[in-house]
């Protein structure tokens, strides 16, 4: 189910009805679709745990526009919160040696396609976090990155 298909109400706790659904779907680490549209969500609810939530998202996430979601929409709740940073150091440690596995487990003449199909296969964390923080140049960048791989 996606999280646009969730109806939202309140519950008297101040809580979504879906709270736990929308917890959830804040912590798919290799969705950052469904943890933005959770941010978008939760944030209209100034609940402690929600803010919490928030808080973990905006010091921790690896995708930008998940961190500053979450940060505007804490900073709506008047939370004292530090913005994100968007310049941040490798997303994944070791990520030339990741990409050097995936490109040589597969056949010496594969296509980039074939390569993009592998990473998302073998390693959706990499491939979601990095589409997510590239954005438009996803595809330019992982392609410049699988040709410079040895």
């Amino acid at each position: 189910m996606n999280v646009e298909e969730i109806s939202t109400e309140e519950t008297s706790n101040g809580l979504p009805e879906n709270y736990a659904e929308l917890k959830k779907a804040a912590g798919r680490s290799a969705d950052w679709k469904a943890r933005l549209a959770a941010v978008e969500e939760l944030g209209n609810y100034p609940h402690r745990q929600v803010i919490d939530i928030l808080t973990r998202l905006v010091e921790s996430d690896l995708v930008y526009t998940v961190q500053e979601a979450a940060y505007r929409k804490l900073e709506a709740f008047g939370e004292s919160v530090a913005a994100p940073s968007k310049d941040k150091p490798e997303l994944f440690k070791g990520l030339s040696k990741i990409l050097l596995r995936i490109k040589k487990s597969l056949p010496r003449e594969h296509t980039y396609e074939e390569f993009k199909e592998k990473l998302k296969k073998m390693r959706i964390d990499v491939y979601d976090a990095y589409e997510g923080e590239k954005g438009e140049d996803f595809d330019k960048w992982l392609e410049s990155k699988w040709s410079s791989v040895k």
